[in-house]
């Protein structure tokens, strides 16, 4: 009995060693998906994020047409890395509106005309309060929204190359 009392430490540290390198080599998900797929999109109405345009609102996304609403910011590396592919989408006939976050006007103007501006409105969401209420867990995030204002699709991160065909099938079958 002595015995297994002085091998109970290494056992338990083998254990543990083992718990943690599994986590290390096949993490679980760590997105966190919005429980608001399915339901209709909150309610908001955003100020312009640049002022040579109008604001935003959950009834833009209402008018009978399937459209997708980026959560994005001029801070974001990742958001520069998916602007080609959300310009790729657009010029498809997708229409996009985005809404900035935590962001300043004037480098949200300089993000635009570096990177393209694929977005037929921008909501500025200076405390992230629409964020929140949508259950997004960052930026780039994206969600597709039905012509009623129901949201259909989340899509986590930057949007890829080999996203843009998954995205696009998805707003076929709302139409």
């Amino acid at each position: 009995m002595k015995r297994l009392w002085l091998w109970l430490p290494l056992i338990v540290s083998v254990v543990l060693f083992g718990v943690v390198a599994s986590g290390l080599f096949s993490p679980g998900e760590r997105a966190v998906a919005s429980r608001l797929v399915g339901k209709p999109l909150p309610a908001f109405s955003l100020p312009s994020g640049v002022s040579s345009e109008v604001g935003l609102g959950s009834a833009n996304f209402r008018d009978g047409r399937p459209k997708l609403l980026n959560f994005f910011a001029s801070w974001c590396v990742p958001c520069a890395a998916e602007a080609p592919h959300l310009m790729a989408l657009r010029n498809s006939g997708v229409e996009i509106n985005g809404i900035a976050i935590r962001d300043r006007r004037v480098d949200l103007v300089r993000f635009l005309n570096r990177y393209g501006n694929p977005y037929t409105r921008i909501g500025s969401d200076k405390d992230s309060s629409v964020q929140i209420a949508l259950g997004s867990s960052g930026v780039p995030e994206t969600f597709i929204i039905d012509g009623r204002g129901v949201i259909r699709y989340q899509h986590i991160g930057d949007i890829r190359a080999e996203d843009v065909s998954e995205i696009k099938s998805v707003l076929r079958s709302l139409k």
